[in-house]
């Protein structure tokens, strides 16, 4: 009696002392992801390789000025679209005079308190050519731009934004446009980042709220139960905090490169994974306490039963993950580390906190799953066999399946046994017809305007820009090429379709951005620098697609020139996006195939598998490319769109087969694999689609951050889970690996048909 106290209280402090670092966790590691969008980094050009030429020329272009600027661009126009009078112009020049006076909420100290501190040179207004417009030009100095100030740690750049469009709804008498009959808007590269961060700023908030409480609605009606999925919510949580605290570190220090995307992934990764993890060890668990008394003992046979399957899942999505530091981004390189600990710290939950959580209760645990209570049956609570295996009552034949309390999928595994070859192809060329689209998804890459889904300041501006000033770009593209071929160079430069001029840099600064400036060209160091403006804005697709074409041009007549720039920079990465695609898809596939294979301990199953999934990943692709056009008019998508969705989709995809095969193994051992296939069916169909229901509802709510690029992972991500779940795991798999009976374990013991009893 005293020695089953004393392991009592043993137990109870062991618990009592998992709750505790888990708490201390949540405490710092709250915090931490509270904070990670001060470690962010969400400029193009920071993800490129040094060996990218936009990179090379930015490097060059740098000497060529005192300071990199990050322009600022307020474009004012009236309100009722007639032309600026005299009154008008001077209210804009007023707006102007004012600016560098403008404060930036929040700064103190030594930190720079106005946009003029902000800033290399007073603005300059340049009214339009046709007298419509006028643009007022803020050059922030780039350098400072990027950092953080203020209590809120909010970069100057945004906080700079802000003063400008507080500035534009001020009165007149303090600079300001309100009342003046005029209209304005912030737009240009700085405009952009700014309004790029206010989305992401959701991330914090927004995001994790909608997800977590589509999860405890599905939790709430998979459960029955008031307390459950708290505790499976509290596990996901604390599990975040825990990859946040790692991340925000790692990512402070310059290990890693964070961000908004690899944030907003991150959320929905380890809140997914969290709760499809709990979901396995809580129906295990529960399972046990059909056939013990004791629930330590119960969980310890569930956490013995459940860890390989899981173990093998999360190694399976972590491997598949850590291919992307094969890419030459380093955004997509960063994705990989910070998804891996996601993953790694929701399966180190599932198997401390979780447990924890479920024996608070001691010996009366069982009440967290009131009202519906799992209670031992009488004759294996009377053994007193610790290790007794819970089994439901089954019956049924190598075609059909009977288990108690799994009527429905006893149903759907019993249909697939009977007619198991129509099942599987026909369900092989549903998706073989849908991934026939593949080829029509457009994921060449998009321009800054397209990014938004929602109406923004700086998208606005931008066509405001475009509509007056022809011919002007904040951010023509720089080509550094050798004094010797300046002629050429300009020649080649200004007969390229989609170019409205090329202008040598010279000893004398121009007046506005585009603009020609007198002078004799700039020398350093053997090399000219030429800014060509584009027809097309420089955020735009078509100047992508106008600087490949300039490139051609100037390279055919200057082979040592670069050419870089904003547009040089998004085309750079749209291409080393689609070099990343054709490296690491193949990696990924053979990873995670060979991972298949020493799980299963079969070539034959595991390419069974490794095919299904990659047609379920096509199908999903081929869905998309059929939506994002015809239905939701998406002006085309990023080459991480696709790549993305490869190694999500393929290695959460494989998951549910891997629960499926580990179980029907399992039963094959003892009833072959016929009969332990339709088993196996039966007894994990309701957990492994509530799995995959709530994964598809953690990723469809990156849909709540207005931006393109997340939208369609969203939907990609979350309608192959679903395909996965419903179609590939519950008829395709199965129905296969019923037809093929033992040979699919080749060349396993197996696959000769051994079990322990027929």
């Amino acid at each position: 009696m005293l020695r089953n106290r004393w392991t009592g209280v043993v137990r109870g402090l062991v618990i009592l002392a998992a709750i505790g670092v888990w708490l201390a966790v949540g405490a710092l590691g709250g915090q931490a992801q509270g904070n990670l969008s001060s470690v962010q980094t969400n400029e193009a050009a920071a993800f490129l390789p040094e060996s990218a030429e936009s990179t090379r020329a930015a490097e060059l272009a740098a000497e060529f000025t005192d300071s990199e600027t990050l322009p600022a661009l307020v474009v004012v126009e009236r309100a009722d679209g007639g032309s600026l009078d005299g009154d008008d112009l001077a209210a804009v020049q007023a707006y102007a005079d004012a600016l560098p006076d403008a404060p930036l909420e929040g700064t103190s100290g030594d930190e720079p308190r106005t946009v003029g501190d902000a800033s290399v040179a007073d603005p300059v207004v340049v009214p339009s050519q046709d007298g419509e417009a006028a643009l007022v030009v803020v050059s922030l100095d780039a350098d400072l731009a990027s950092e953080d100030v203020g209590a809120d740690e909010s970069s100057v750049a945004g906080l700079s934004i802000q003063a400008l469009r507080d500035l534009v709804e001020a009165p007149a008498a303090d600079g300001g446009l309100a009342d003046t009959g005029l209209q304005a808007w912030v737009t240009g590269p700085a405009g952009f980042i700014a309004d790029l961060t206010g989305a992401f700023g959701a991330i914090d908030t927004v995001l994790l709220l909608v997800a977590l409480g589509a999860v405890l609605v599905i939790l709430g009606l998979v459960y029955r139960s008031p307390v459950l999925p708290f505790m499976v919510i509290i596990n996901a949580v604390l599990a975040l905090c825990l990859a946040g605290l790692v991340v925000y570190h790692l990512a402070a220090n310059g290990t890693l490169t964070l961000n908004g995307q690899s944030q907003g992934i991150l959320s929905i990764l380890v809140v997914g994974a969290s709760v499809d993890y709990a979901l396995l060890v809580v129906a295990r668990y529960r399972e046990e306490l059909t056939a013990l008394a004791s629930p330590w003992t119960a969980m310890r046979r569930a956490i013995k039963a459940s860890w390989e399957p899981i173990a093998a899942s999360a190694g399976t999505v972590v491997a598949g993950l850590l291919c992307l530091l094969l890419s030459d981004l380093s955004s997509n390189r960063s994705l990989g580390p910070v998804a891996a600990i996601g993953i790694v710290a929701a399966f180190v939950a599932a198997f401390t906190l979780l447990p924890a959580l479920l024996l608070i209760g001691g010996r009366r645990a069982r009440w967290v799953f009131w009202p519906r209570v799992p209670r031992p049956v009488e004759a294996a609570a009377g053994t007193g066999d610790a290790e007794a295996a819970p089994a439901a009552p089954t019956t049924g034949t190598d075609d059909s399946v009977d288990v108690a309390g799994h009527g429905v999928w006893s149903r759907v595994a019993s249909f697939v046994g009977r007619h198991d070859r129509a099942t599987w192809i026909v369900t092989a060329l549903v998706l073989a017809a849908a991934a026939a689209f593949v080829p029509t998804l457009d994921a060449n890459g998009t321009g800054d305007s397209d990014v938004f889904l929602t109406q923004v300041d700086s998208v606005d501006g931008e066509e405001v820009l475009t509509a007056h000033f022809e011919g002007v770009s904040a951010q023509p593209a720089v080509v550094i090429a050798p004094a010797e071929d300046l002629d050429a160079v300009v020649a080649a430069a200004e007969g390229t379709d989609g170019v409205a001029a090329a202008t040598p840099v010279t000893d004398q600064p121009a007046a506005a951005p585009g603009a020609p400036a007198q002078g004799e060209p700039l020398v350093v160091d053997d090399r000219v620098r030429v800014d060509v403006t584009t027809e097309a804005p420089s955020d735009s697709q078509a100047a992508v697609e106008t600087v490949e074409a300039l490139r051609a041009s100037v390279h055919d007549v200057s082979p040592d020139t670069l050419i870089g720039g904003a547009a040089a920079e998004r085309l750079d990465t749209q291409l080393a996006g689609q070099r990343d695609l054709r490296v690491i898809v193949p990696v990924v596939l053979a990873v995670i195939l060979v991972i298949l294979v020493l799980l299963l301990r079969s070539v034959l199953a595991a390419v069974l598998l490794m095919a299904a999934n990659v047609l379920s990943f096509g199908a999903a692709l081929g869905v998309a490319a059929i939506l994002f056009e015809h239905v939701f008019g998406f002006p085309g998508a990023d080459p991480a769109v696709p790549l993305y969705a490869f190694c999500f989709l393929v290695a959460l995809g494989v998951d549910y087969s891997i629960f499926l095969m580990t179980r029907v193994r399992e039963e094959s051992l003892v009833h072959g694999t016929r009969a332990g296939v339709l088993r196996g069916l039966a007894v994990t169909g309701s957990v492994i689609t509530s799995a995959g229901v709530v994964l598809a509802a953690t990723f469809a709510a990156l849909g709540v951050i207005p931006l393109l690029f997340l939208a369609q992972l969203a939907f990609i991500v979350a309608f192959g889970v679903l395909v996965d779940t419903l179609v590939v795991r519950s008829l395709l798999v199965p129905a296969l690996v019923h037809d093929v009976g033992d040979r699919v374990w080749w060349p396993s013991r197996l696959a000769r048909g051994v079990a322990r009893h027929r």
